[in-house]
């Protein structure tokens, strides 16, 4: 994933039993194809180049069983770990809150949710029979990263649709070609755990 012409949009499959999505930069070329493996303990997550499946260039594990303050780690082709993503716990439980983490184990990102209230509102009223399917269309969460100075850096907007299934990932600032790859494989780790949450 070097030299990726954002937006990056991830659209998810809604005809497949597996919880996977694709990755398409703005030329509309696919860049990644994402699989997250049913009924693990640990979430596990394999990232291909494209939907064929043929090529492994990461994976995102978790260190620990299903829990609300695990970290993932990102790993290349070669199994050597890039970096991570760490959820924070309690700071989450309201508005979600990441951080990136670089291949020194040093915080280099910090991922927040923009609007709680878009979250909550989109997860109470999707519940409610025929009302539900039309949330995708009026409720859409954004996650904005930010550097260790303050400053916006990207931002992930879910986009009006049926069943929450797009996403759009803007880059606002120039950043390392080595930290875009680790934002988007975050961002690829974040957006399902959030996703899943509602």
């Amino acid at each position: 994933m070097k030299d990726l012409n954002f937006p990056i949009s991830f659209t998810f499959n809604v005809t497949t039993m597996s919880n996977d999505f694709s990755a398409k930069d703005a030329t509309g070329r696919t860049v990644a194809y994402v699989r997250q493996k049913m009924f693990k303990l640990k979430e596990d997550i394999s990232i291909y180049d494209n939907e064929s499946k043929s090529n492994l260039t990461h994976s995102i594990k978790a260190d620990k069983w299903i829990d609300f303050s695990a970290a993932y780690s990102f790993k290349d082709a070669q199994g050597k770990e890039i970096g991570k993503i760490a959820r924070k716990g309690w700071a989450s439980i309201w508005k979600a809150h990441y951080e990136l983490i670089d291949q020194h184990q040093k915080t280099q990102y910090h991922i927040r949710e923009d609007n709680a209230w878009v979250k909550v509102l989109d997860g109470v009223l999707g519940n409610i029979p025929i009302l539900g399917g039309f949330t995708g269309y009026l409720f859409n969460p954004s996650y904005s990263v930010t550097n260790l100075k303050g400053e916006d850096i990207c931002q992930l907007k879910k986009e009006p649709s049926f069943f929450g299934r797009k996403f759009k990932l803007s880059k606002l600032k120039p950043i390392d070609n080595d930290d875009d790859e680790r934002i988007i494989l975050g961002f690829m780790m974040m957006v399902l755990l959030e996703r899943r949450r509602g």
